[in-house]
């Protein structure tokens, strides 16, 4: 996949400027808990909590280029609870605790959604603290139950801002503005469903542009659309979307699948690739225009690169129609002698693109 891959860092900041995060439901801060067993997290959270008008909220704020989830742990008193999971988008802030600190430490724990395959964030904190699945609250956070799983927390030290409120900042190397890591946000999730809008950098071009106006027309969507709170649910369900106009590649495999489209539009033939889909999941590959014959190749990989075998032979999956490819990222117009130009000569499968969409299954023979 083209663009950085982050470390996380935690930035703390005193910057009056804050976006504020959407309300999502289920995600609610001030839900009530009526579980005996969590009675002692909700009694570590209701220190943060406080009727005053003077309180002071802690904030996440995301300024990386993916949508996240976080969760907080806090240590008071002795007792060690955790709350989660908070989703957050790119450019966009969370509250997730309301009212004055007096936790003696907060950590946080924070993921990238599954659609982006294994995490970028580093989960090696050192504070292993309980989860759970969906929305959770658990206390003795330290002593996991079933259904809940250890993931490692970082300890943070918001400092209280001019706004009275406390914020912490997810951030990549890159050290985007909020500007910035929505519209990288935005080209990521435009890569992953296929659409050219590399490279992954939070700065607007043709390219960019024309990869959005793409996948806008693709929903029906006007451009205002971009703009709209809840434009990365429409992208993260239409990359998760199994069906639509076009072709869809669904990865029904244990292994990661590199994938190739060519399209010909009736006076030359373009093939495209890698696109990279991991197991369980799918993907949309952009194919411009109204091409006469669509075509695809997709071969299982290593975690080296290396084709996966089975009894010997590549698992593939692939035809008869020969196009050229080549091991590194590539967009090949000419398709003559591909030995002879460094290329090599890959067979690819015809798609039927009689109906308005047409989905492909990769799976094991």
């Amino acid at each position: 996949m083209a663009g950085l891959v982050p470390a996380i860092h935690v930035l703390i900041t005193s910057r009056k400027k804050i976006v504020d995060a959407r309300d999502n439901p289920g995600h609610d801060v001030e839900r009530n808990v009526a579980i005996a067993s969590i009675v002692l997290a909700t009694s570590i959270f209701s220190t943060l909590a406080s009727t005053s008008p003077a309180r002071a909220d802690l904030k996440i704020c995301n300024r990386m280029s993916y949508v996240v989830e976080a969760a907080i742990g806090i240590d008071d008193k002795g007792g060690t609870a955790t709350r989660g999971w908070f989703r957050i988008d790119p450019a966009a802030c969370r509250v997730v605790a309301q009212g004055t600190l007096s936790a003696d430490r907060i950590m946080l724990n924070a993921r990238a959604l599954p659609v982006y395959g294994a995490t970028p964030m580093p989960q090696d904190g050192t504070d292993k603290l309980c989860v759970g699945n969906g929305d959770f609250v658990i206390a003795a956070a330290r002593q996991c139950r079933p259904g809940q799983t250890q993931a490692g927390f970082t300890e943070v030290k918001p400092r209280t801002g001019d706004d009275g409120n406390a914020v912490t900042y997810l951030a990549e190397d890159s050290e985007y503005d909020d500007e910035q890591a929505r519209l990288a946000g935005i080209q990521r999730l435009l890569v992953i469903a296929g659409y050219d809008a590399s490279p992954i950098d939070g700065v607007d071009g043709p390219k960019t542009q024309a990869a959005l106006s793409s996948f806008l027309k693709s929903r029906g969507l006007n451009s205002d659309a971009a703009l709209a709170p809840n434009f990365f649910d429409v992208m993260v369900e239409a990359v998760q979307s199994p069906t639509g106009p076009g072709v869809t590649w669904c990865n029904d495999t244990q292994y990661r699948i590199m994938a190739s489209i060519a399209a010909d539009d009736g006076s030359s033939v373009t093939s495209r690739g890698w696109y990279r889909i991991e197991p369980g999941k799918c993907l949309h590959p952009d194919i411009t225009g109204q091409p006469r014959r669509v075509f695809s190749f997709a071969e299982a990989v290593d975690t080296d690169g290396r084709t996966i075998k089975i009894n010997s032979r590549p698992l593939n999956w692939g035809g008869g129609t020969t196009f050229c490819t080549r091991e590194t990222q590539f967009e090949i117009n000419d398709q003559t002698d591909c030995a002879g130009r460094g290329l090599t000569a890959t067979g690819y499968a015809s798609v039927d693109m009689s109906a308005a969409g047409k989905t492909l299954r990769f799976a094991v023979p």
